[in-house]
């Protein structure tokens, strides 16, 4: 039997909450939202609304799965990032609201520099690319070893009309061209630790995107050691880090001649970006 918004509010938010899910609250009305076509408010403003079989067994699948800590964004298969939808499958990461510290201050350089041509490597669901062709007026080349995420990504930069050159590369292996900037979100989580994830990362994400070797840093050794024969003078590098890996990638940066290196911090505080411009000899 069907029932209504404030029924399903007091009977699931209560489910969830007694399961320890922090986000009790908000994972209901997400779900109802996305259901029902409601923005936050409408919620709100028809409690008395009463779901049709067909949403509320559609509900019950969803509430069911994020029972079991399967992440929002894949129940629903898309989420929210830099003011843009994109669509998620299991081959590709969660694009995290850190991430954005990242773009916003790739776009920053873009403008200021004016640079043109851009690299991402790991592009994944294509976030970063797509967020730098949508808002600045660059060529932007993308890689991802994962042809699943690559095939995600080639929708999502449809999804949000614009052009982006996705390529099929283990790193630099199938890059021919030089560049203004590079950047990534490379996987950079100790193998070891992997285990150790919370539930809905670990259980849900695709590990060959977070799995960064024995030291985490296997993807910045690899890149910042080749990214010399792909940028022209005065590029820049700019990566996404771990929390406790700001110093190792900057010693690793400056041993491949790149300077003016800055950290940035995220929302809570915690290092989370780095980025330097190359010396060429």
């Amino acid at each position: 039997m069907s029932k209504n918004i404030k029924d399903i509010f007091i009977q699931y938010k209560k489910i969830l909450k007694e399961n320890n899910f922090d986000t009790y609250s908000l994972d209901v009305e997400v779900l109802l939202m996305n259901i029902l076509n409601f923005s936050k408010t409408q919620l709100y403003l028809n409690t008395d609304y009463v779901l049709t079989n067909e949403q509320f067994e559609k509900f019950i699948k969803y509430f069911n799965r994020r029972l079991k800590n399967k992440p929002i964004a894949y129940i629903l298969g898309k989420c929210e990032f830099m003011g843009m939808d994109f669509f998620l499958n299991n081959d590709t990461l969660i694009p995290r609201p850190d991430t954005e510290i990242l773009v916003e201050k790739a776009i920053e350089v873009i403008k200021e520099k004016n640079f043109k041509n851009i690299l991402d490597i790991g592009t994944g669901s294509g976030a970063i690319a797509i967020s730098l062709a949508k808002y600045c007026n660059v060529n932007v080349d993308a890689i991802d070893i994962n042809n699943n995420a690559l095939q995600m990504a080639k929708r999502n930069a449809k999804l949000n009309n614009v052009s982006v050159n996705f390529i099929q590369s283990n790193i630099f292996e199938n890059i021919n061209n030089k560049y203004d900037v590079i950047v990534s979100n490379p996987p950079y989580i100790k193998t070891d630790v992997i285990q150790t994830l919370e539930t809905n990362v670990k259980d849900y994400e695709p590990i060959l995107a977070l799995d960064g070797g024995e030291s985490g840093l296997i993807f910045y050794e690899e890149i910042t050691n080749n990214a010399y024969k792909y940028l022209n003078v005065d590029g820049y590098l700019m990566f996404e880090i771990g929390h406790d890996q700001a110093e190792e990638v900057k010693n690793i940066m400056k041993n491949n001649n790149f300077y003016n290196i800055k950290v940035l911090k995220d929302l809570a505080g915690l290092d989370r970006v780095i980025f330097g411009k190359i010396k060429l000899n």
